[in-house]
């Protein structure tokens, strides 16, 4: 029986111990089994760490004998883990529409970019959804500056009226992105594609087609926006 008693204790010891050591809090991560699975290295993207001797090797199991956090890589002469863009390259989006990098002030230049978005009745229909969604809080859902929010701002736009049926497809463009006046930019909340819906609708729709430019950009290569300015 004392024997029995004595191999009873023991088991719950060790047992005990067992579970102690597996635990975990702050700095301590306890016993794991296979802990590089659980815990990646993270690697700085602009440094690497090329001294294999001093950076330690305590759960290393690599091949080559060298530290776990040694990240040289030769295929970047730059000593930089990120790899840098192709030189001379601009990114575009899924449609291949480069970036529209003209500066709030520059609404003159802007005024030239054509729109890339082909026109067509689904892309009049998405626009006025866009419009109504976006836009008719302060131009109203007729384009004339009564929207709730214009009536208590004041100062609103009337899209129908005056000098604004003279704007260019591609002022408007900018101005949705970069904002102007009393309007804020809405580049972040509306995707490029989707604003350019909006200046279909509001060139075809609101303004009967006055001034609007429809030599849509013919290819994805052509530039439709130049890219030598840089973004704000």
């Amino acid at each position: 029986m004392k024997i029995a008693k004595t191999l009873g204790i023991l088991g719950i010891t060790a047992a005990g111990l067992v579970l102690v050591s597996c635990g975990a809090g702050g700095e301590d991560q306890g016993l794991e089994f296979a802990p590089q699975m659980y815990h990646s290295v993270a690697y700085e993207p602009l440094t690497q760490i090329t001294d294999s001797e001093t950076k330690g090797d305590l759960i290393s199991t690599r091949e080559d004998g060298k530290g776990e956090y040694f990240n040289s890589n030769i295929n970047n002469p730059h000593n930089m883990n990120m790899r840098e863009p192709v030189a001379n390259t601009v990114p575009r989006n899924k449609n291949g529409y480069l970036p529209h990098r003209y500066k709030a002030f520059e609404v003159e230049e802007a005024s030239t970019v054509k729109n890339p978005v082909q026109l067509n009745d689904e892309v009049l229909i998405e626009g006025k959804r866009l419009y109504q969604l976006y836009c008719t809080p302060c131009h109203g859902a007729g384009g004339e500056g009564d929207g709730t929010v214009g009536n208590i701002i004041g100062g609103v736009a009337n899209l129908k009226g005056g000098a604004y049926l003279g704007l260019s497809e591609g002022h408007i463009y900018h101005v949705i992105t970069k904002g102007k006046g009393r309007m804020g930019a809405h580049g972040s909340q509306i995707t490029p594609e989707n604003r350019w819906k909006i200046v279909h609708y509001v060139k075809q729709d609101l303004q009967g087609g006055q001034n609007a430019d429809n030599a849509v950009a013919e290819s994805v290569d052509q530039d439709v926006t130049p890219v030598e300015t840089p973004a704000n």
